[in-house]
């Protein structure tokens, strides 16, 4: 009795491979062995970097802000503060897209900022 060496679940598992490394460079894309590496590789950074995407953005958001408040005399942590405390619920994501776009209604939630820590 022969044995089957080319059976088709070993070349349907090593095509499942080499069909998500498509796009590598080189040998990554097509030798079994370093697409599999490559390929488990890429899937870990993917997962680390899904969650590194939600801080870097968040770390964007707050650079933004504290440079529009800095620009109108006040810190961040101060104008977080005031905001808190006039009871003004907005998010880092909507405070920077103000910051960037609109400077005028930015400045006017600074004013109310300041009020409630002057007052």
């Amino acid at each position: 009795m022969p044995r089957a060496v080319d059976g088709t679940r070993r070349k349907d598992r090593r095509k499942k491979i080499t069909s998500q490394t498509k796009g590598y460079w080189g040998r990554r894309k097509n030798a079994f062995r370093t697409a599999k590496d490559a390929l488990s590789k890429s899937l870990e950074y993917a997962y680390r970097d899904r969650k590194a995407r939600k801080r870097d953005f968040r770390r964007l958001w707050i650079t933004r802000i504290s440079a529009a408040c800095r620009a109108e005399g006040v810190t961040y942590s101060r104008f977080m503060e005031g905001l808190r405390k006039a009871d003004i619920q907005m998010d880092r994501k909507a405070l920077s897209n103000l910051a960037v776009e609109d400077r005028d209604a930015f400045n006017q939630l600074v004013s109310a900022s300041r009020a409630q820590l002057d007052g």
